[in-house]
């Protein structure tokens, strides 16, 4: 018997809902039966356990290779979910299926279970249904690897009906039904497990590095660490109005403070901001810190870990995406000046000293958008964007930022009127960005201040003067530098896919 493919899967509400009302009063019918017919002192319609002893990917790993009407002699537990059934006179069929996606064929014989059982296996067992199978591991005389059933059980009822296996689906049905596209689609288990061996390599890398892995607040009492618009709830507890992180950078950088020198957090930031194909609301986030360190380090870091996660899911820096596209993230990345790469692409010098109203003019005629609330630094950024960023092919750190729009980082140590960060862009969008951090609260309270004056002038993405951080800053803090990337946009850069794709759970309307 061949199982049935996988393929995408639709949703009851995009089946015929009638069909799918019938179906499920005939599985609750089906439920009453079995509860009616237990015969111990446990509840309900289904057992507390079954005695599994081999899980489905063990025996293919171990019998995969038998040939067509082999018998082992093994007799084993198993059991999974029915993916695929037929039932004939004398003898039924199923592919019982795991978490994995790897199945076996459950096989129930007359002979080996008796007639009272087989009629039981054609009157319960629906596709869907979590069974249990006892019995010996075999090969079909069609070569399909089996177990001969002398009992079985249900484990659990599907009172639903799998999805038409046959149906195309679109992503949005996707992510709002994940358990059922972890069900049918392959490529949705792949990415679970390429987002598991990813955060297993990064925390790898970092330990190779003797870096320590924290965990700090989501919730704070004022938001920090990032240009972004925050999330606000209201503590009972406390009677005082709290934020779901933006960014963990400020505490952090206590951490640094209190002598953690190299430290990092994969975690959870939260942005009320727009959602499309690479931004999320609630995304995973890694950040790091480094004392004695700065951005060159900290781009080579970048670099480590990123190649290294490739290796982990793809077994080379060279990533073959969902569409079948290979993507070179191997070598020595190139780095570019954003202000260079700028002038040479639109044709004109453009330096730290230019005007906000020049930078508008030329804006203006070459079609760019205005941000809200434009300074030079944000005018800067969207300009680069506007000439040089759909120009990137290879992953690039894009070096040296405006002042204004980086008011956590070091200014640069021979360039006027710039920081020292680097933002990285990998397949057209930014991945992770980096900087020399400013460790000055001198003038680390003045940029506070500048900050403060733009949220005042309506600028909500804006930060706040944090006197708590200032005053760990005041304690020392060693020169340092740190990095944060997106562990979502990682998985994007990685296999291609959206970003919706690349969350287990995202957040949908």
């Amino acid at each position: 018997m061949t199982p049935a493919p996988d393929a995408p899967a639709l949703t009851p509400d995009d089946a015929d809902g009638e069909e799918i009302h019938e179906q499920k009063a005939v599985r609750l019918a089906k439920r009453e039966r079995l509860i009616e017919q237990r015969t111990d002192a446990a509840g309900g319609a289904f057992p507390v356990g079954v005695p599994v002893t081999h899980t489905i990917p063990a025996l293919r790993d171990e019998y995969g290779g038998l040939e067509a009407g082999d018998e082992t002699g093994v007799v084993v537990g198993i059991a999974g979910r029915v993916v695929f059934s037929r039932n004939t006179g004398k003898l039924c069929f199923a592919s019982l299926q795991a978490g994995d996606g790897s199945r076996i064929q459950a096989m129930i014989s007359l002979a080996e279970v008796g007639e009272e059982s087989l009629a039981r296996w054609k009157e319960f067992v629906d596709l869907g249904d979590h069974v249990f199978v006892h019995g010996q591991v075999i090969s079909s005389r069609r070569g399909e690897l089996s177990v001969m059933a002398d009992d079985w059980a249900i484990a659990s009822k599907a009172i639903l009906p799998l999805p038409n296996a046959y149906s195309e689906l679109s992503e949005e049905s996707r992510v709002r039904s994940r358990y059922l596209d972890l069900i049918v689609r392959e490529q949705a288990r792949t990415t679970v497990r390429a987002r598991a061996a990813v955060n297993a390599s990064l925390r790898a890398t970092f330990g190779s590095h003797d870096y320590l892995e924290v965990e700090t607040p989501m919730l704070q009492v004022q938001h920090g660490g990032a240009s972004a618009r925050p999330f606000i709830t209201h503590s009972n507890a406390f009677d005082t109005e709290l934020y779901l992180r933006i960014a963990p950078e400020l505490y952090l950088k206590r951490a640094v403070v209190g002598g953690i020198e190299r430290v990092f957090e994969i975690n959870r930031n939260f942005r009320n901001e727009g959602a499309d194909s690479t931004h999320s609301p609630e995304f995973a986030m890694l950040e790091a810190y480094q004392a004695y360190g700065d951005y060159n380090q900290m781009a080579e870091l970048t670099q480590e870990l990123v190649q290294q996660a490739a290796i982990a899911v793809s077994g080379s820096t060279t990533v073959t995406w969902a569409d079948g596209t290979e993507y070179d993230l191997g070598g020595e990345w190139d780095r570019i000046s954003m202000y260079e790469s700028r002038s040479e692409a639109a044709g004109r010098e453009f330096t730290a000293s230019d005007s906000v109203d020049d930078l508008t003019a030329f804006a203006e005629k070459h079609g760019v958008d205005i941000p809200p609330h434009a300074t030079h630094g944000k005018l800067i950024e969207e300009l680069w964007e506007h000439f040089v960023k759909g120009e990137l092919t290879r992953p690039t750190f894009v070096m040296d930022f405006p002042v204004d729009t980086s008011p956590l980082v070091r200014e640069h140590r021979s360039k006027a009127g710039v920081v020292e960060k680097w933002d990285l862009y990998v397949r057209g969008f930014e991945l992770a960005t980096g900087y020399s951090e400013l460790v000055d609260p001198v003038i680390q309270r003045e940029r506070f201040v500048e900050q403060a004056k733009l949220a005042a002038s309506g600028d909500v993405e804006a930060m706040r003067v944090d006197e708590e951080f200032l005053r760990a800053l005041e304690h020392g803090m060693p020169p340092s530098g740190g990095m944060g990337m997106g562990i979502d946009r990682l998985l994007m850069a990685i296999t291609g896919l959206g970003i919706r794709e690349t969350i287990l759970f995202p957040l949908v309307k």
